[in-house]
């Protein structure tokens, strides 16, 4: 009798190893299945973390994945060199933009601006105004066939010579000083309104000192001394 229960005992501990065996590789097995019909997962994703997951996600790409982005990248390509072609904003290959720049640093009394706020504000200036292109080159030449020492004088003598000129002048400097033309910001941070008041005052979002600097005295500005150029305008009032 304990002979029996003892071979029963054997017998057990010998078959259930075997049974937790298979049934760890049949379980492993249904695993590797579900993941060979599951190719967006790793294998081994019962092991990997959600950021793993993601990664994997997105380092792989497909077959159409490529294709689209093949296609994409010609396109751009194309489109680019189309635009380039088409597009004159830049004013390289106009030979009134090098006038342009000329006129804005005399009437802006100031020997460097840069070339390429130039261009943008010049491209955008005659873009809405397109007769402002042959009234600056005859304004040009009214500067270069004269002696203007400033930009008042320029300014004077421009207004004298034709009226038309004080509406050339005001965009050139409403496009300089408030980086806007064509009723759209060219610039913002490198409108000469900002250059003028740097020791001050920044410009909106830019923070002048550290914390609380707002409590401290601002600095001394010299109260302007200076005449208008150019008879009075109309006072307009922009939409806000």
């Amino acid at each position: 009798m304990s002979g029996g229960i003892g071979d029963g005992i054997i017998a057990s501990r010998t078959v259930m190893p075997v049974f937790r065996h298979s049934c760890w590789t049949n379980m492993h097995e249904r695993r590797r299945q579900m993941a060979a019909d599951q190719p967006s997962f790793p294998t081994s994703i019962h092991l990997s973390t959600p950021n793993a997951i993601r990664m994997n996600r997105a380092l792989r790409m497909s077959r159409r994945d490529v294709l689209l982005g093949a296609m994409g990248a010609a396109a751009v390509v194309l489109g680019a060199g189309r635009g380039i072609a088409a597009t004159p904003d830049a004013g390289a290959q106009d030979e009134v933009a090098p006038l342009f720049l000329a006129l804005s640093r005399r009437l802006t009394d100031r020997d460097v601006l840069d070339e390429r706020i130039s261009s943008a504000l010049y491209a955008r200036i005659i873009k809405a105004t397109p007769e402002r292109r042959d009234q600056m080159q005859k304004l040009h030449d009214l500067m270069a066939g004269g002696k203007f020492d400033s930009a008042r004088e320029l300014a004077r003598a421009a207004e004298h010579s034709d009226v038309a000129f004080k509406d050339v002048i005001h965009d050139i400097m409403t496009a300089w000083y408030r980086g806007v033309a064509d009723e759209k910001v060219v610039v913002y941070r490198s409108a000469l309104m900002f250059d003028i008041t740097k020791d001050a005052i920044y410009p909106k979002t830019y923070a002048a000192g550290g914390p609380f600097y707002w409590t401290q005295t601002p600095p001394e500005v010299a109260v302007p001394t200076g005449e208008p150029a150019l008879s009075p305008s109309k006072f307009v009032v922009e939409p806000t």
